[in-house]
């Protein structure tokens, strides 16, 4: 598909008013999407878990205008005040999808959005937001399409969501969600994430994530900014390669549910995201001594009790602990008894593995 199959032919009907609600969740990347093109294009494909507790939960109201506006017409609740320090961003994104949403300066919207998170946690929220958000948008959408196939309706959500948030994407469906072309995956995109097409082992059911919160506070460089140091960096071909090269490899793994070889790549793969911004111009370091402290921790106890826990980071400090159900009992009392304490407040979410996301 193009990005023109997503541009509607001349709606069917119309919804004069209307309410709509959507709960999506948060995604970890394993094989991590670092450096961006054009249009929230990756500049190499990504793979993530689904998260399941993680998630924000949006309500759009929405009436039609008497007369369409030359600008967008909206008002947004966080968490039950008006928030308006959000509104630029949902006015940016409004702007880059109206080509596929046309319907939008003719109706007035409500959107109430809260997270099952705090705001400031260091959980991004931008993947959960915009997936919501468009996943709303794609139930209005649909009002007026009725016809429109289940498929389709999660493809271009997703399609949408990437124009806010790229990882966004990845949090329509679940388990595992693969996006970015790669040769070895059919039906994959750089426009919209696909649920993984191949296999996983049982062992990867239910997997566990939990979040250590090193750090609460403001990142210290934004996203956007991350992914526009990969321009000129000197790494970046060579990274954008192991990426592709790890993708295949994780094919053999997750078939064979082998997890010694799904940790090298994890670990690998987060560490390889922290390098390339410690090596670009300017650099930055993200993790704080804690979250050093925490993965050391991980690899002792992992070699002493020949565990399959391991680790893996977002662009920050905080320390996502992935392991399967079968050992929660174990690991669980290790990070209690070993890593909370190297936590903000000794804060932390358990999570584990979820489906995707949820009308109400």
């Amino acid at each position: 598909m193009t990005d023109q199959d997503f541009i509607p032919t001349e709606y069917e009907q119309e919804n004069i008013k209307g309410k709509t609600t959507w709960k999506a969740p948060s995604n970890i990347a394993l094989v991590k999407y670092w450096g961006k093109k054009a249009n929230q294009i990756p500049a190499n494909p990504s793979i993530s878990f689904t998260l399941d507790t993680c998630a924000t939960t949006t309500s759009m109201s929405y009436k039609k205008l008497d007369n369409p506006k030359s600008d967008f017409s909206f008002e947004l609740f966080f968490e039950g005040r008006q928030k308006e320090s959000f509104k630029p961003k949902v006015n940016t994104f409004f702007e880059r999808i109206e080509t596929y949403l046309p319907f939008l300066k003719s109706y007035h919207f409500k959107i109430e959005t809260s997270n099952s998170f705090p705001h400031s946690s260091g959980i991004a929220s931008s993947a959960s937001g915009m997936s919501a958000l468009a996943l709303c948008l794609m139930d209005i959408e649909r009002g007026f399409h009725p016809e429109m196939t289940d498929s389709f309706f999660r493809r271009k959500a997703s399609f949408l969501a990437r124009l806010g948030s790229g990882s966004a994407c990845r949090s329509i469906e679940g388990a595992l969600i693969q996006w970015g072309h790669h040769e070895d995956i059919q039906g994959s995109s750089d426009l919209y994430g696909i649920k993984y097409p191949f296999k996983a082992h049982e062992v990867f059911e239910n997997y566990q994530d939990t979040i250590l919160l090193v750090d609460k506070g403001t990142k210290q460089v934004s996203s956007t900014v991350g992914h526009d140091l990969m321009f000129g960096h000197p790494f970046a071909k060579p990274r954008f390669t192991q990426a592709h090269e790890n993708l295949s490899e994780l094919k053999v793994i997750f078939e064979e549910g082998n997890l010694d070889r799904f940790i090298k790549i994890v670990e690998s793969e987060a560490l390889t995201l922290h390098a390339m911004m410690m090596t670009s111009h300017p650099y930055f370091i993200l993790m704080k001594p804690n979250t050093l402290k925490i993965l050391n921790k991980i690899w002792a106890f992992r070699e002493r009790s020949k565990s399959h826990v391991c680790f893996t980071l977002d662009a920050g400090a905080n320390v996502h602990v992935l392991y399967p159900e079968s050992e929660k009992e174990k690991v669980s009392e290790f990070i209690e008894e070993e890593l909370l304490q190297h936590c903000e407040n000794g804060q932390y979410i358990q999570d584990r593995l979820g489906l995707g996301a949820i009308k109400y």
